[in-house]
């Protein structure tokens, strides 16, 4: 039950690079993905700026050597969770008992718009193929048949914290010895049902948005991928290389306060946060770095905030917002937000939260605002918080 998990290969995608080391590259440069939409069509594009993956659905398809154009969530999935495999690199993967948990929130949504662009004002029209795929499983059977995983297959969708969840969900499968090897993250393109969704909810920025900022405004939507490779001790033996670092702790808790909000207080936060610590066996002075979940609205920040002032308190860990780069990418941000952490032990820096010029009153601390190299960085705590209160966070370790 505690036997170590470690972290053998990551995979990513995101407006901000289309793979790991462009990812790398866009975060230590201070290169952030937001823009107009070139590929979502909608009556805000002008208006309010995403932080799109920079290539179309045809270049997807051609990458991934595809016969015919997939949902869009399907192929980021299918493209970082390949690039994790194959960072992975792990020799006869057949022969290992493998999983792939992965998370969306907006399944095949984006096909399905297209289907009823054309359905709604003639019924003699619209491709039904295009609405086969729109329910959020069938995403994850798409990119797990096309990786040639069958052990174990299943999805999480709880929101904003649904690939953090996916990531600890598969670490105790692996501890409770039912997998080897787990592919866990999550993936999520835009749809104009999403983007329509949080701009009624009032949370949207019209400019880059700037998390943690007193004057912060809102989010900006994003879209991409994220996925680590966890194996067991068993399988770390037999890697070619060494693992980059071990998932050491981990926890979900619920506030249980809004549909929509975080508790004032970061009640759903601080347990998140305080569960992940008790299981690494750490205390909070032992995190060196804290990857915000950090949307820039108003509610989110002041609970994050309050949690970790309560929690960290008087002393506390750097800490930032890659949300900046990336725009919000929902269902995927806990796995891109993974990757960012173990990028993070396995390069010793810390990134930049971009924008933030007044800090929040109402804090004690300051994310930082410039990128910090050669720094110490062994315990990396990453927060991922959802809609209706369901909060997660995890802990990545030095080995």
């Amino acid at each position: 039950m505690n036997a170590p998990v470690f972290i053998a290969g990551m995979g990513a995608i995101s407006a901000i690079g289309n793979n790991l080391s462009e990812c790398l590259n866009a975060l230590e440069n201070q290169q952030a993905g937001m823009g107009e939409m070139a590929y979502l069509h909608s009556v805000h594009s002008k208006t309010l700026p995403v932080a799109e993956v920079k290539l179309s659905n045809d270049a997807l398809s051609e990458q991934l050597g595809l016969s015919k154009i997939i949902s869009r969530t399907a192929m980021l999935s299918m493209v970082a969770a390949k690039e994790a495999l194959e960072n992975a690199a792990i020799a006869a993967l057949s022969n290992f008992r493998t999983g792939f948990i992965s998370a969306n929130t907006v399944g095949g949504m984006d096909r399905t718009e297209q289907f009823f662009n054309a359905f709604l004002p003639d019924h003699k029209k619209g491709k039904l193929r295009d609405v086969v795929h729109h329910e959020c499983g069938y995403i994850s059977e798409l990119a797990a048949d096309y990786l040639g995983i069958r052990d174990y297959v299943t999805t999480i969708s709880t929101a904003c914290s649904s690939s953090a969840n996916s990531v600890f969900y598969g670490a105790r499968l692996i501890r409770n010895n039912i997998l080897d090897v787990v592919v866990a993250g999550g993936t999520d393109a835009l749809t104009k049902f999403t983007l329509n969704g949080f701009n009624t909810l009032m949370i949207l920025d019209q400019d880059p948005c700037k998390p943690f900022d007193e004057n912060r405004k809102g989010l900006n939507l994003g879209e991409g991928a994220g996925y680590v490779v966890m194996v067991s001790e068993k399988v770390a033996a037999v890697l070619k290389k060494a693992p980059f670092c071990k998932l050491s702790g981990y926890c979900n808790a619920n506030d249980a306060y809004h549909q929509t909000a975080s508790s004032p207080d970061g009640t759903g936060s601080y347990l998140a946060m305080k569960g992940a610590l008790d299981r690494a066996g750490l205390l909070p002075e032992a995190i060196d770095y804290i990857n915000l979940h950090g949307t820039g609205t108003q509610n989110n920040d002041i609970a994050e905030g309050t949690a970790i002032k309560r929690l960290f308190g008087p002393v506390y860990p750097k800490m930032s917002s890659t949300k900046s780069f990336t725009g919000h990418t929902l269902g995927a941000s806990g796995g891109l937000e993974a990757v960012f952490s173990v990028l993070a032990l396995r390069e010793n820096i810390i990134y930049p939260n971009l924008r933030l010029q007044t800090p929040m009153k109402e804090l004690p601390f300051v994310p930082e605002t410039l990128l910090l190299k050669d720094v110490s960085v062994k315990n990396v705590l990453s927060n991922s918080f959802g809609f209706g209160g369901n909060c997660s966070s995890l802990i990545f370790s030095k080995i």
